[in-house]
């Protein structure tokens, strides 16, 4: 599988949006017109063409409000598609066989966190989740490995997977934590090298990471990040809402809070 990254994901080919435009409306136009009438002739679809052109060089914001308008469409048709993956997918999120369970495990609110141990932002959530799960007795939070960024990442989760085999709770948090905080491009060494210091048996988490499970963990947990859309990371799961990027510690309670209240990230009234 390939896997996208947050370079590959701005440089997507698009199409002119004036063209495009001007082709869609000339294509609805045609077609409304023609309901019920005899087919047009050419010389009657020309001019309505000439006179779609004529209509856009004239009030060119036609274009700016209409991508605008699509563009508000679109990302509300993206969310409901993921509120309802995430709806569908509730018992694959908090799958203790492809995640790590830290804070409360039986905690009335849960946060589930897609991450990347190369992943600049991710490095800099980790310090709000870290935060929150301290100051929230109540919060159970999943983190889930979702290596994207390159070999290096996939070798730092095969690693990450197996060393919670050896460490669980807040000594696994610990390793985590380490790992996160490491300057530089993180591999499956200087993972190896945290978890040694931390009193893992090296020789134990390297048969681990060549084991079935752990790759199956690893594709499971792409292939749900595929089915909820995600695009990057770090990517966050509150209630049925993806809440996308390093969007900081007060807007993560916000939402949690919300959840409490109402069962959603954001309360009517």
């Amino acid at each position: 599988m390939a896997f996208p990254t947050f370079t590959s994901l701005t440089r997507a080919c698009r199409r002119p949006a004036g063209l495009a435009l001007g082709l869609w409306l000339a294509s609805v136009a045609v077609p409304a017109m023609a309901q019920g009438q005899p087919p047009l002739t050419a010389e009657q679809r020309k001019a309505i063409v000439d006179l779609v052109r004529e209509t856009i060089v004239k009030n060119p914001e036609i274009i700016q409000d209409a991508l605008v308008e699509l563009e508000r469409r679109n990302t509300v048709a993206q969310a409901e598609a993921q509120r309802s993956a995430v709806s569908a997918e509730k018992a694959r999120l908090t799958d203790p066989a492809t995640s790590v369970i830290i804070g409360n495990p039986e905690g009335d609110l849960t946060l589930v966190e897609f991450m990347d141990y190369n992943c600049g932002f991710c490095k800099r959530a980790m310090q709000d989740v870290t935060a929150l799960s301290k100051a929230d007795p109540k919060l159970k939070v999943v983190l889930k490995d979702f290596p994207i960024l390159g070999p290096d990442s996939v070798e730092a989760s095969r690693v990450a997977i197996a060393v919670k085999n050896q460490l669980q709770g807040p000594k696994y948090f610990d390793f985590h934590n380490r790992l996160m905080g490491v300057k530089g491009r993180v591999n499956g060494a200087k993972a190896l090298e945290i978890a040694k210091e931390l009193g893992v048996d090296v020789e134990r988490a390297r048969k681990d990471m060549d084991a079935p499970a752990t790759k199956a963990s690893i594709e499971d947990t792409v292939a749900l990040g595929d089915r909820l859309g995600l695009t990057g990371t770090p990517a966050f799961v509150i209630g049925n809402e993806v809440v996308f990027g390093a969007v900081g510690q007060e807007a993560l309670k916000q939402k949690l809070d919300s959840v409490r209240r109402c069962g959603k990230t954001e309360c009517a009234g």
